[in-house]
C-alpha cells in the first residue's frame, strides 16, 4: 500500500501539491470561527450538582443580577476613600450605565471594604454570551472608559470579573503564541541545519508543517461546530507544538530514508518511492498510537478535554497524510538539491557512542534494568504530594493581569470567598409556595458548616416555589479549602432541606468540586481505555502477548516519574499550591502515546537483530547501537518544541510544557534507550510469545544476512546523532 502511495505522488508530484494546495484554501475559507470560552460551568455535562443548580437560577430567578465585571477602586496613595472620592465612584457608575455598552444590561455600585480603602460597580451582561468573545469586548470598552473617567480624581480603577479574566486571557493567549510559534521554528530550524547541515532542509519543513497547520486547525474547526464542543484558547498553543513536532519527527523519518536509498545508488525518484514504501508503515504506526491515544479523551466528562482529544487526534491525522503525499512531492521535485551545499549526505559517518552504550546493555542488562528503573521509581515519588488547582481563569494567564490583579485584591479587602459566593437553591418538590417561617433556622444551620463565613436567605421567586441562601466561605473559590467546604455545605444543604424541599448548590466551589469529581471519573476511564487501545496495537504490531505488558508498564512507570518531577518543581520548588487539574490526564496520553512510539522503533529494532541469529542480549546492544540516534535525535526535537510552551507566561501551559518535555526526554532516554532493550534482553525469548518474532529465519542468518542490512541501516541511524556528527 505504502509503495503505491509513494508511486502515486512521486510520479505526479505537481498534482500532489496542487491538491493540497486546494484544499488548504477551501478549507482556510470557509472553516468556522473557533471561539474561545473560558467559562469553567461550560465544561461539565448537565447532570453534575452544580450545573442543575445553574440552570434553576435562570429559571427561577432571570432577573437576578450576577456581575460579570467588576470594577474595583482604591486611593492612588493606598489611603481611606474620602467623601469626595465616593462621589467620583458614584460619578463613574452612573456614567458606565450611560454608556450603553454591547452586552452590558446593569450598572449598579457594589459594597465598600470593610477597612474603608476599595469600592465596587458591579456590571452585568447578558447570561446568554457568558464567556465569549463578545463579552471580552464589551469587558475591553469598561476598562477603557472606567479609566478615563477617573482621570482628573484621586482613584485608580481596575476592572476584574470573568469577562475581564476572559479579556485578559485572549491577550495573553495570542502573546503565547507568537513566543511558542517563534521558539518552535527557532529550535526546528536550529536542530536541522546542525543535523544536515543544508538550509533548504532547514527551512522546509517549517513550511509544509505551516500549510498543514492552516488545515488542520480549518479541520479542526469544523469538528467542533459539527460536535457541539467547547472550545479553549490554550489548545491552540498546544496543537501548535503538535504539529511542528510530531511533523518534523516524520519530516526526519523520510528524509533520512530518502538519505539511504541515495547512497544505496537508487535515481532520485525512485529513492523517494523507496523511502515512503519503508517508512510509511513506521509512520502510519507511530501516528495510529497517538490518534487513538487522543481519541480516548472522548471519554472524558469535561468538555475541555473532549475537544482537545478529537483536535489533537485531527492534527496528528494531517500530518500523517502530509507525511506521506505532501513532503515525497515537494522533496521528490527539488532532488538530491535538498541536500545543499553539505556533500556529507554522501558519506558514511562513523558512530561509536551508541555502539558503547550497547555494549554496555548487552554485557549487563540486569544492571541496566535496575539503575533505570530505580531512577523512574525514585522521580515518581512526587506522586504522592500532587495537589490540583482547578481555577482554569488563572491558571491561563501571568498573575500580573489586571483581572488577576483584581481578584488577589478582592482576596484581601473582602471576605476571600465574597468575589465569588455560594448559592443554595431550596425549592419545592410539589410546586406548592415554601414556608417562610423554615428560613431562618436553614439559614442558621447553613451558616454553621465548618468553613462558612455567613449564610443568609438573598431572594424568592415570584411563585415562592424556590429560595436563594447565599453562602460567603472564609476561602477563595478554587482553593482545596473551599471546595471541601462546599462539600459539606451540600451535605448540610441536602440533609437540612425541610419535608417537601430540595436543594441544589451552586457557584463556583461548587463548579469546581464537580470538576473534581469528573477528573476522577476520567482517571477511572481515559486511563485504562488508553492504556488497552495501544496495547492492543502493540500486540498486533509485535505478534506478542507478552512484551506489550512489560512496554506498557514501562511507560506508566515514566508517566509517574513524569508527573512526580512536576510536582517536585512547580509545587515544591515554586511554591504553587497545586498543579492544574487536567494536567495529568493530558501528560499521561502524550507520555503513554510517543512514549510508546519510541518503544517501538526501539523493540523493532531488537526484533531485527534477534532475527539475524543473535542472542537475546547481543540483539539488545545491536539495538541501542543503530535506533539509539533515531530516538535521541526525535526525542530531543520534540521535547524541545514542547518545552517552548513554557515561555507562555501562565501556570497551565508553563507546567504542561515541562511536564510533557520532561516526559518525553525520560521516554527516548531512559526507557526506549535503557529500560526497555535491557528488560527485553532479560526476558530472552519469552517476550516473543506465543509468537516467534526474534527467531532467525535460515541458520547463521546473522552471519550471512547482516552485512547488507548493517550497512544500509548504519547510513541511515547515525546521522540522527543530535551531538552534532555530520550527517
Amino acid at each position: 500500500m505504502f509503495r503505491r502511495i509513494g508511486n502515486a505522488v512521486v510520479r505526479h508530484p505537481i498534482w500532489t501539491i496542487v491538491a493540497w494546495l486546494i484544499a488548504a484554501v477551501a478549507i482556510v475559507a470557509t472553516a468556522p470561527s473557533l471561539p474561545s470560552n473560558s467559562d469553567e460551568s461550560s465544561f461539565l455535562p448537565k447532570s453534575y450538582e452544580s450545573i442543575k443548580a445553574a440552570d434553576l437560577q435562570q429559571k427561577a430567578f432571570p432577573s437576578a443580577f450576577t456581575p460579570s465585571a467588576i470594577a474595583l477602586y482604591q486611593r492612588t496613595d493606598g489611603g481611606k476613600l474620602t467623601a469626595a472620592d465616593q462621589k467620583d465612584v458614584a460619578r463613574i457608575t452612573t456614567e458606565l450605565g450611560k454608556k450603553h455598552i454591547d452586552q452590558v444590561q446593569k450598572v449598579v455600585p457594589g459594597p465598600p471594604s470593610k477597612d474603608g480603602k476599595y469600592t465596587m460597580t458591579l456590571v452585568q451582561m447578558d447570561s446568554k454570551n457568558a464567556g465569549q468573545p463578545k463579552q471580552a469586548d464589551a469587558a475591553k470598552e469598561l476598562r477603557e472608559q472606567a479609566k478615563e473617567l477617573a482621570k482628573g480624581t484621586h482613584l485608580d480603577v481596575k476592572l476584574g470579573g470573568s469577562a475581564a479574566q476572559a479579556l485578559d486571557q485572549q491577550d495573553s493567549s495570542k502573546r503565547g503564541e507568537a513566543l511558542i510559534g517563534i521558539g518552535t521554528f527557532v529550535i526546528i530550524l536550529v536542530t536541522l541545519l546542525i543535523i544536515f547541515r543544508a538550509p533548504i532542509l532547514a527551512v522546509l519543513p517549517l513550511v509544509l508543517i505551516g500549510l498543514v497547520s492552516a488545515v488542520a486547525n480549518g479541520l479542526i474547526a469544523y469538528a467542533t461546530k459539527l460536535f457541539g464542543l467547547q472550545a479553549n484558547s490554550s489548545i491552540s498553543s498546544i496543537l501548535i507544538v503538535v504539529l511542528f513536532g510530531v511533523g518534523t519527527d516524520y519530516f526526519l523519518f523520510l528524509i533520512f530514508r530518502y538519505r539511504e536509498s541515495l547512497r544505496a545508488g537508487d535515481e532520485p525518484k525512485q529513492a523517494m518511492i523507496n523511502a515512503v514504501d519503508r517508512v510509511g508503515e513506521a509512520i502510519a504506526s507511530a501516528a495510529g498510537a497517538v490518534i487513538i491515544a487522543f481519541l480516548a479523551l472522548v471519554l472524558s466528562t469535561l468538555g475541555f478535554l473532549k475537544q482537545m482529544g478529537p483536535a489533537l487526534a485531527i492534527a496528528v491525522g494531517a500530518t500523517l497524510v502530509a507525511g506521506l503525499t505532501l513532503i515525497p512531492a515537494v522533496v521528490s521535485l527539488i532532488g538530491p538539491k535538498v541536500f545543499w551545499p553539505s556533500k556529507s549526505w554522501q558519506k558514511e559517518p562513523q558512530n561509536a557512542r551508541f555502539a558503547a552504550l550497547g555494549r554496555g546493555v548487552q554485557r549487563r542488562p540486569a544492571l541496566t534494568a535496575i539503575v533505570s528503573g530505580l531512577v523512574l521509581l525514585v522521580l515518581s515519588i512526587g506522586t504522592l504530594g500532587y495537589k490540583a488547582t482547578f481555577d482554569l481563569a488563572s491558571g491561563s494567564m501571568p498573575k500580573t493581569k489586571e483581572s488577576m490583579v483584581v481578584q488577589d485584591e478582592m482576596q484581601t479587602a473582602y471576605s476571600a470567598g465574597a468575589a465569588a459566593p455560594t448559592d443554595v437553591y431550596l425549592s419545592s418538590t410539589d410546586g406548592k409556595q415554601l414556608d417562610g417561617s423554615r428560613f431562618k433556622e436553614y439559614a442558621r444551620k447553613l451558616g454553621e458548616v465548618d468553613g462558612v463565613a455567613s449564610a443568609r436567605m438573598t431572594q424568592l421567586n415570584k411563585e415562592g416555589t424556590t429560595a436563594d441562601f447565599t453562602v460567603t466561605l472564609k476561602y477563595e473559590a478554587s482553593t482545596d479549602k473551599a471546595i471541601d467546604a462546599v462539600g459539606r455545605v451540600r451535605d448540610v444543604a441536602h440533609s437540612a432541606a425541610p419535608d417537601g424541599t430540595e436543594a441544589v448548590v451552586g457557584g463556583m466551589s461548587s463548579i469546581y468540586k464537580d470538576i473534581d469529581a469528573a477528573v476522577n471519573h476520567d482517571y477511572r476511564t481515559v486511563f485504562p481505555v488508553a492504556a488497552l487501545l495501544i496495547m492492543i496495537i502493540l500486540g498486533l504490531l509485535l505478534r506478542s502477548v507478552v512484551a506489550p505488558w512489560y512496554l506498557i508498564a514501562s511507560v506508566g512507570l515514566g508517566f509517574g516519574a513524569t508527573l512526580g518531577a512536576t510536582v517536585w518543581i512547580f509545587q515544591d520548588a515554586q511554591g504553587h499550591s497545586g498543579l492544574m487539574f487536567m494536567l495529568p490526564v493530558i501528560m499521561y496520553l502524550f507520555v503513554v502515546a510517543i512514549g510508546t512510539d519510541y518503544n517501538i522503533l526501539m523493540i523493532a529494532r531488537l526484533r531485527e537483530e534477534a532475527r539475524e541469529g543473535r542472542n537475546p542480549r547481543e540483539a539488545a546492544g545491536m539495538a541501542l547501537r543503530h535506533a539509539g540516534p533515531t530516538v535521541a535525535a526525535a526525542g530531543f526535537i520534540l521535547a524541545a518544541t514542547f518545552a517552548t510552551m513554557m515561555l507562555a507566561g501562565n501556570s497551565l501551559l508553563s507546567e504542561m510544557g515541562f511536564a510533557v518535555s520532561f516526559g518525553i526526554v525520560v521516554a527516548a532516554f531512559v526507557m526506549a534507550m535503557f529500560f526497555t532493550p535491557s528488560l527485553t534482553a532479560l526476558i530472552g525469548h519469552a517476550a516473543w510469545w506465543p509468537g516467534h518474532g526474534d527467531r532467525a529465519k535460515t541458520p547463521g542468518a546473522g552471519a550471512a544476512g547482516s552485512g547488507t542490512v548493517r550497512h544500509a541501516e548504519d547510513r541511515d541511524t547515525t546521522a540522527h546523532d543530535p551531538a552534532g556528527r555530520r550527517g
